[in-house]
């Protein structure tokens, strides 16, 4: 069942990775009045899990009792935030200036394009393996 686990993992990994791409965006045009308040991009951090049910040396992935994909954390970007004069807007500070997120939309997007594919290759990868087992219980039928 571990290649219904390693799918599943992959999944729930992709869409964390939408689900911050989409919150992400929605800041994209946000301001504030310093650069410590703007928005800053998040990106989600994965690592791949093995962990095997032997400790000894050389255990095959046919022992692994964990397999997939683990979510790490979220990192904040620690890029500069874009800062701008705008001395009538109504969240300038006391120089003009606004600070804005420091999201850029075009790695976004191709960021979500990118996790939508990723997820819907691990959909196919859970029907596919199904189907498989299936069509094995089937050969057992005849």
């Amino acid at each position: 069942m571990s290649i219904f686990d390693i799918a599943s993992s992959g999944m729930n990994a992709q869409m964390l990775r939408l689900n911050t791409t989409a919150s992400n965006m929605a800041n994209v045009d946000t301001v504030s009045t310093t650069a410590e308040g703007a928005y800053r991009a998040r990106q989600p951090v994965f690592a791949a899990m093995m962990a095997n049910a032997s400790a000894g040396a050389g255990a095959g992935i046919n022992n692994a009792t964990q397999v997939g994909v683990q979510v790490d954390g979220i990192e904040t970007s620690q890029a500069e935030v874009p800062k701008r004069y705008l001395p009538g807007h109504p969240m300038a500070d006391k120089d003009g200036y606004i600070f804005g997120s420091n999201v850029n939309a075009v790695e976004e997007m191709a960021n979500m394009i990118s996790a939508s594919r990723a997820y819907q290759s691990n959909a196919e990868i859970f029907a596919t393996a199904k189907t498989l087992m299936l069509r094995t219980l089937q050969l057992g039928q005849q």
